[in-house]
């Protein structure tokens, strides 16, 4: 249940991925969209983008993701967030 850091795209590619998760962003904010990744059904607020897209967002703003592999119960966790390097 460690969290980790990155700024790696094919570590969070993958790590997504693996998951099923997909990159998207928040629909209609206007500064391009808050970075997201959606797992499961669509979110209704979440707009699905390209990995290529997603990355650009993401190097522009100079975010780190954090991530957790395993919950502590031992299953496969989608705990993530996305947070500004300062």
């Amino acid at each position: 249940m460690t969290s980790k850091t990155t700024r790696d795209h094919d570590t969070i590619r993958n790590w997504a991925e693996a998951r099923g998760g997909r990159p998207s962003r928040v629909e209609g904010d206007g500064n391009g969209g808050l970075l997201r990744l959606d797992f499961g059904e669509p979110e209704e607020a979440l707009e699905e983008i390209s990995w290529e897209e997603f990355f650009a967002i993401f190097d522009d703003r100079e975010l780190e993701f954090i991530y957790e592999d395993h919950l502590a119960s031992g299953e496969e966790s989608q705990v993530n967030r996305f947070i500004r390097t300062d």
